[in-house]
């Protein structure tokens, strides 16, 4: 007997705002690189750092994710703590800089550099 289920649409990772997309299009022509690798990191004292990384290719385990005309590469290790995230681009008076809206976050540092994150759960 032949078990046939439906495989449900894979979830996005990772998704980009306008804003993020036209600023990583300018930073990769300036770079002259084609990819985004985004993941995380120990460190900091909430536990976790989000990092962003120009690529000339994806690595051997990288999940591949387009959006907006942008690839996005995410490091294997990451997938589970990034599941879901939407990165934007913010400009104020003060700063411009990269903004991670993670729905995975449980805490973030004082600085606003370090996050606590916990790996998205399997539905």
């Amino acid at each position: 007997m032949v078990c046939m289920t439906q495989s449900r649409p894979k979830p996005q990772i990772v998704s980009l705002t306008d804003a993020a997309a036209t600023r990583v299009k300018e930073i990769m022509k300036e770079r002259g690189k084609g990819y985004l690798r985004v993941g995380v990191a120990n460190g900091g004292c909430a536990g976790m750092e989000y990092t962003m990384d120009y690529a000339d290719a994806p690595a051997r385990l990288d999940e591949v994710v387009s959006d907006k005309d942008v690839t996005i590469l995410v490091d294997a290790s990451a997938v589970l703590f990034l599941l879901g995230a939407k990165i934007d681009y913010e400009t104020t008076v003060l700063h411009s800089k990269f903004v991670f809206n993670n729905p995975n976050e449980t805490d973030a540092c004082g600085c606003g550099i370090s996050v606590t994150i916990e790996p998205a759960q399997a539905v």
